[in-house]
C-alpha cells in the first residue's frame, strides 16, 4: 500500500503522527477499449462543441451553468477559494457508536502510527473501545475539506469520509405509509422465514462471480491464442506518488492529556459563569 496523507490526529493538547492509506480497492478486471477490427487502442479526444477543435487538457477550465449563464472558472479562482491545507486531522466531537448513519459513510481508509513511540495511538484506540465512542473528525484532502468518522477497527484505526447532512435525500414513498393490516400470522411466518436464514455474516463466503468468469474467458483466449501484441496496442503508464516523512514523536503524552483536560474543564467554568452572571442581571433589572 501507498500512503495518500500524512499528518497528525489532534484532539486537545495531544497529536498523534499517523499516515494514511486506502482500506479498500477495486477487484474488476482492467480493460480498455480497442477497435474490434485491429486491436488498436481507442483514445479519447475532447472536442469543442463551438470551434470543433480538439483541446488539450491544459487548455481545459470548468463552467457552472444554471440553464441561462455559463460561469467560467479558471485554477486561479479556485486556488482563491480558503482551502484548509493544514497536515491535522482535526477531532471535533466524540459521540456514541450507534448514532453514525450508514447512509452517510463514503470511503475507507487505514491509519498507520508513524511515531517512534506508538504509545498515543494505542491509547486513542483503547480510549474508543472502552468508552463506545466515535469521533467526528475534519481533514482535508487534495485541497477539499471533508467531515469523517474516526473509529477501531481491529487493531487499527481508520477513518470513515461523510456525505454532509443536505446530501442525503429525503424521501416520501406512498407505499411506506399503507394502512394495510399485517395479521399475527404473517408476522410469525415471516419471523420463522427470517430465522430459517440467520447465522453469522462470514464475507470471504461470498465472491463476485461475474469477475472470476470473465478473469477464465479473458485466460481461455489467451490459451487459444486469440491475443494482440500487448505492447504495440496498449501503453503502460503509471503515477508514482511521493510519501513523505512522518512527523515528530508525541512529547510527555500524560502533561499534554492533563492540560486538555484542564483547559476543557475551564472553558465550561467560563461558560457556566457567564450564564450566572447574565441570571443575576436579569434579577437586577427585574428588581
Amino acid at each position: 500500500m501507498r500512503a495518500i496523507w500524512t499528518g497528525s490526529i489532534a484532539f486537545g493538547l495531544v497529536n498523534v503522527p499517523v499516515k494514511l492509506y486506502s482500506a479498500t480497492e477495486n477487484h474488476d478486471v482492467n480493460m480498455h477499449q480497442v477497435h474490434e477490427k485491429d486491436g488498436g487502442r481507442i483514445r479519447n479526444q475532447h472536442r469543442c462543441q463551438e470551434c470543433g477543435k480538439v483541446v488539450e487538457f491544459d487548455d481545459m477550465v470548468k463552467a457552472y451553468d444554471d440553464g441561462d449563464n455559463r460561469v467560467i472558472l479558471t485554477k486561479d479562482d479556485f486556488e482563491a477559494l480558503p482551502a484548509d491545507e493544514n497536515d491535522d486531522l482535526d477531532v471535533l466531537q466524540f459521540v456514541p457508536n450507534d448514532q453514525i448513519d450508514p447512509i452517510m459513510l463514503e470511503k475507507s481508509y487505514f491509519l498507520e502510527p508513524t511515531s517512534k513511540t506508538p504509545k498515543a495511538y494505542l491509547l486513542l484506540r483503547q480510549t474508543l473501545e472502552d468508552t463506545d465512542r466515535t469521533a467526528i473528525v475534519k481533514i482535508t484532502l487534495r485541497t477539499r475539506t471533508r467531515l469523517a468518522i474516526l473509529r477501531v477497527s481491529g487493531k487499527v484505526l481508520m477513518i470513515q469520509t461523510l456525505r454532509w447532512a443536505d446530501e442525503i435525500r429525503d424521501v416520501d414513498f406512498k407505499g411506506v405509509s399503507s394502512r394495510a393490516k399485517i395479521s399475527d400470522k404473517e408476522l410469525e411466518m415471516s419471523a420463522k422465514l427470517v430465522e430459517s436464514y440467520s447465522e453469522d455474516f462470514t464475507p470471504e463466503e461470498f465472491t463476485d462471480d461475474y469477475q472470476q468468469e470473465l478473469a477464465k474467458l479473458i485466460d481461455a483466449k489467451i490459451e487459444s491464442g486469440e491475443t494482440l501484441d500487448v505492447a504495440k496496442a496498449f501503453g503502460d503508464e503509471e503515477d508514482e506518488e511521493d510519501e513523505e516523512e512522518p512527523s515528530g514523536d508525541v512529547i510527555d503524552l500524560m502533561e499534554a492529556l492533563q492540560k486538555s483536560v484542564d483547559r476543557s474543564r475551564s472553558s465550561k467554568k467560563k461558560a457556566a459563569k457567564k450564564t450566572g452572571k447574565k441570571a443575576t442581571s436579569k434579577k437586577t433589572n427585574t428588581g
